[in-house]
């Protein structure tokens, strides 16, 4: 299982060189565009309050490139990195096993690819959950209504989405 912030960085070593330029557009331009466009039309998404992206950067580039690792393996690249010399032939992305016709290990590969996905996504949820657990005996975790409806500029002395410096706020 290989994936992380930027898709070809992490997988690299199973992946062609034109398939790593072919993820790293996809890589930038798939979460910009959950970002930018889904974001805002999405009710569950809107719900989120993601300041700084979080959610686009690492869970949506994250699961892309490790879904694009399970379409772009390399049979011969696999090998290497695997260290594998007797049943290398598992470890093929889709596409290649469609092309040998080696469709059952192609969706193996990316059978394993979503369960990496699913773990880290569980484990992400379980850690979190505990760290908030433990954080909120010691401060809370949500402001007061009161507080709440201060404002940002009484409570942290900032205007929040104030981007051009002059209190000009940008509506969504």
């Amino acid at each position: 299982m290989a994936f992380g912030f930027g898709p070809p960085d992490h997988v690299s070593c199973v992946v062609q060189g034109w398939a790593a330029i072919l993820m790293g557009i996809m890589s930038g331009s798939i979460p910009w565009f959950t970002m930018m466009v889904l974001h805002k039309r999405i009710w569950l998404l809107k719900q989120v309050d993601d300041t700084y992206a979080v959610f686009h950067t690492h869970a949506v580039a994250g699961s892309l490139g490790g879904l694009l690792a399970g379409l772009f393996a390399e049979p011969k690249l696999c090998r290497l990195f695997y260290g594998e010399t007797s049943s290398w032939e598992r470890n093929v992305g889709i596409f290649y096993g469609l092309h040998n016709s080696n469709t059952k290990a192609g969706l193996r590969q990316m059978g394993i690819q979503f369960l990496g996905i699913v773990f880290v996504v569980v484990l992400n949820i379980v850690t979190t959950s505990i760290v908030c657990f433990v954080v909120s005996y010691v401060v809370p975790l949500r402001l007061s209504e009161d507080e709440l409806q201060t404002g940002d500029d009484a409570i942290h002395g900032e205007e929040a989405y104030a981007l051009w410096g002059e209190g000009e706020v940008y509506e969504f």
